[in-house]
């Protein structure tokens, strides 16, 4: 086994240059109110990076009492198009400011420590249930910034940033003349709580318009339900199916069309998140666009306002969601 090589220290440097371990100290920690010669801060800087060294972050962080890590504790929910640009967006708005947005998922019966007690993060925002245990394992772990600050059950039935998408695809469709509509859901479990969020908007959108949804169901191409459910809504007189998501719009659209259908003629079909592969399928495929990024500045800078006590963001965008009209769904 190679020996693993030490750390270089800012001792390491001090007795290199033949100075005091504080002086060292102050030149690299950039202390303020300490009257060191440029000449002697160059010295230090220079034999540092020869010498290869690197701060300490943990004794930096206990050293000055912040991290600037935020830790953002997610639902067990593939990574999927929307979820990665808000991420994305947020990471750019928060290393500006200087801090590291770090991702964690929890998974039923994991065994893993929780990374909120390997980190100490300055925030933890849960996008998720916490538990009380956990909770009082954040604050025992010393995390005193933990949102949302009341302890509740997060629930996509609950989130109009979740199904406002779903409210619009059902508008959108009875607008197009359609009135007999089905909806088709996830049958990945991981996907059972937005699942059940957007088909419960589904059906509450169909009542408000006046529509007969007829038939809300899991599909998938795998297993040939998704062949079956569309050859069933067309025996039904379903003349348009709203989805979960883009990927089961597009099994919905290759379905009908190997059944000999025509999307939109026979079946219009329409999406949710506008991914790209919505505008590159034949015919290309309406879908729904949620701000992403919008949500992603709202994340980061809820985070700050915690961090940092900045100006607290205005409202998170849950109503920006807005339809893109395509092929799939245009008369």
């Amino acid at each position: 086994m190679t020996e693993r090589k030490r750390r270089v220290t800012a001792t390491d440097v001090a007795r290199s240059l033949g100075l005091s371990r504080a002086t060292v100290g102050y030149v690299l920690n950039n202390t303020p109110g300490q009257s060191i010669p440029a000449a002697t801060r160059e010295r230090v800087m220079a034999e540092a990076a020869r010498l290869g060294y690197r701060p300490h972050r943990v004794a930096q962080a206990l050293a000055s009492g912040r991290s600037m890590i935020i830790l953002l504790v997610l639902p067990d929910w593939p990574m999927e198009h929307s979820l990665r640009q808000t991420l994305e967006t947020a990471s750019r708005v928060l290393d500006d400011a200087g801090y590291a947005l770090v991702t964690y998922t929890r998974h039923e019966g994991g065994q893993a420590r929780p990374l909120w007690e390997l980190l100490t993060p300055d925030v933890v925002i849960a996008w998720t249930s916490i538990t009380a245990a956990e909770r009082t394992s954040m604050q025992v772990s010393g995390i005193t910034q933990i949102l949302p600050v009341l302890q509740e059950e997060r629930s996509a039935l609950a989130s109009p940033t979740l199904t406002a998408g779903t409210h619009l695809q059902i508008h959108h469709l009875h607008e197009q003349g359609h009135r007999r509509l089905a909806f088709a859901t996830s049958v990945n479990e991981r996907f059972s709580l937005l699942s059940e969020g957007r088909a419960e908007a589904a059906r509450e959108a169909s009542d408000r318009v006046g529509v007969d949804l007829l038939d809300v169901r899991p599909v998938d191409h795998r297993d040939g339900s998704v062949a079956e459910a569309v050859r069933e809504w067309h025996r039904e007189g379903v003349t348009a199916v709203a989805t979960f998501n883009d990927d089961i719009a597009a099994m919905a659209v290759a379905a009908a069309q190997r059944a000999g259908l025509s999307v939109p003629g026979d079946l219009a079909v329409i999406g949710h998140d506008d991914t790209p592969m919505a505008s590159m399928l034949y015919p290309s495929l309406s879908s729904v666009s949620i701000d992403s990024v919008g949500l992603g500045h709202y994340l980061a800078n809820q985070a700050l306002h915690a961090a940092e006590d900045r100006p607290l963001p205005e409202a998170p965008p849950d109503l920006q969601a807005a339809i893109v009209v395509r092929e799939s769904t245009r008369r």
